[in-house]
């Protein structure tokens, strides 16, 4: 799946590190920001970040 700056996320992995905002999304890594992690390099050909509604939270 594409991203885009703007789109709401969640690491599989990682669910303590809660709701992420990506911020960028340059070639296969993406800059997100989340909530209990702070910002992270996700390289998006190792981890399948999946969609999440902010509002669902």
């Amino acid at each position: 799946m594409r991203f885009s700056p703007g789109d709401w996320v969640r690491h599989p992995d990682q669910p303590d590190w809660g709701l992420g905002q990506v911020q960028s999304v340059i070639a296969n890594r993406a800059t997100v920001n989340f909530e209990h992690r702070g910002k992270v390099l996700i390289d998006l050909a190792a981890v399948s970040l999946d969609p999440a509604d902010p509002d669902s939270a």
